[in-house]
């Protein structure tokens, strides 16, 4: 055996990658320096950051669409990132681009989701907006809280007590830019991009069918046709369409038929299981919750974490945006019933005492 160090690992991409592909010995850094590691190369690092971040491991109690789902095979949010991860290497891997900034974008993508999924992005939303002073019918209230701003505001200040994890360029735009009309600057950044929608559209069938909300008969044939009969096939289809379509056209997408069947797809998903009634019983519950819980801490801002309040530079709102979005679903729930619901502990012995 001999050791690949890092500088073996830089001359292994120029050989072996696309000559589109973003090496890492050509990233624009980090906001601040560091010594280059012996074994690891800058993107490498990156993903062990991320892994090693307390935001990331909370990610397996999070909501991906079901809350608080009875059944231990439902995916949170960290499988859901494991799953984005998984289908956009296998891309990168094929188009020769570099895997190592591709699995740090894939992991760190939803770092700054909220307990109980988009729902509780669009009630932290609604919650700052009227702190704020800002109508609730007003069309700037749904940007007041974007998951994937908020994971780069994780990663640059909120983790390790304000210092952030000091990430490179490259893998910052690519968490910033999976979602939104932005792209990302590189090509492994909007790799992922295309890869969370493949992992989510599908994932959630798979999720629905397992709830007995959906059946695979159920979902329309004309998607059937062009991506095929079940998980497995869809995946297959999407994931080698995405490759093939990108080769031809130098850039990261879907050709048009693709595109078009997992938009289907999606529309499909909002109509029959986001909307569906056992999904918005609980997303009513959800909002409830997090409006209660942002409502108190606001007015009892001594209750927030005080690493909160140092990265919010005082600002009270942001302090509380950020402490409700780091919880998970479970905290989020305990920490309600702490402090809205009567505990019959108490009750007990009152009585005794009476």
């Amino acid at each position: 055996m001999h050791i690949i160090r890092r500088e073996n690992q830089v001359e292994r991409e120029r050989a072996g990658l696309s000559q589109d592909a973003m090496l890492s010995c050509e990233t624009e850094g980090r906001a601040r320096s560091a010594e280059p590691d012996f074994l690891r190369n800058e993107f490498q690092r990156d993903r062990d950051k991320i892994i090693h971040a307390k935001s990331f491991r909370r990610l397996s109690h999070k909501t991906q669409v079901f809350i608080a789902p009875e059944g231990d095979h439902f995916r949170t949010r960290l499988t859901h990132t494991l799953e984005v991860a998984q289908i956009a290497r296998t891309i990168a891997r094929a188009l020769g681009l570099n895997e190592d900034l591709t699995e740090a974008v894939a992991l760190g993508h939803d770092l700054g989701h909220t307990p109980f999924g988009h729902t509780g992005e669009e009630a932290l939303a609604a919650a700052i907006g009227r702190h704020r002073g800002i109508p609730a019918d007003d069309s700037r209230v749904a940007d007041l809280y974007r998951h994937n701003v908020q994971s780069l505001r994780v990663v640059e200040f909120v983790e390790n007590e304000g210092r952030g994890l000091n990430l490179t360029s490259e893998v910052r735009d690519g968490i910033v830019c999976h979602t939104g009309p932005v792209r990302a600057e590189t090509l492994e950044g909007r790799i992922v991009a295309v890869a969370d929608r493949i992992a989510y559209v599908n994932h959630d069938i798979d999720d629905a069918i397992r709830a007995g909300i959906l059946e695979e008969r159920n979902l329309p044939e004309s998607t059937h046709a062009v991506l095929g009969s079940d998980h497995s096939a869809r995946i297959e289809t999407l994931v080698t369409d995405a490759v093939v379509a990108s080769a031809a056209a130098g850039d990261i997408r879907l050709s048009d038929s693709a595109f078009a069947a997992m938009g289907e797809l999606r529309e499909f998903l909002f109509d029959s299981v986001y909307k569906s009634d056992p999904v918005l019983r609980e997303v009513a519950k959800a909002q409830h919750l997090i409006a209660g819980l942002f409502d108190y801490f606001v007015s009892h801002p001594e209750a927030v974490p005080v690493e909160c309040l140092a990265v919010a530079e005082g600002d009270v709102v942001r302090a509380v945006t950020d402490y409700i979005a780091g919880m998970t679903d479970r905290y989020a729930t305990r920490v309600y019933q702490d402090l809205f619901i009567p505990q019959p502990a108490f009750f007990s012995s009152a009585c005794k005492s009476i």
